[in-house]
């Protein structure tokens, strides 16, 4: 869409209900990871993709 990054990461917080953000840009594509925020804007660091998916998998298996 043609809103701005701003305007979307509002929306993806508030409307959207979207439990976690991947930001990659190009320092993050250089280095390999993303970098995670939770819907509460918690800024969680940089991380491989990888361990981002291990701790996916941890919470959902801990929900079951």
């Amino acid at each position: 869409s043609n809103e701005k990054i701003g305007y979307k990461i509002r929306q993806a917080q508030q409307e959207d209900r979207v439990p976690y953000m991947l930001v990659l840009g190009p320092k993050e594509a250089e280095a390999g990871q993303i970098a995670v925020r939770t819907r509460g804007g918690e800024d969680l660091g940089a991380m491989s993709l990888e361990a981002f998916t291990e701790k996916l998998q941890k919470e959902i298996a801990a929900k079951q």
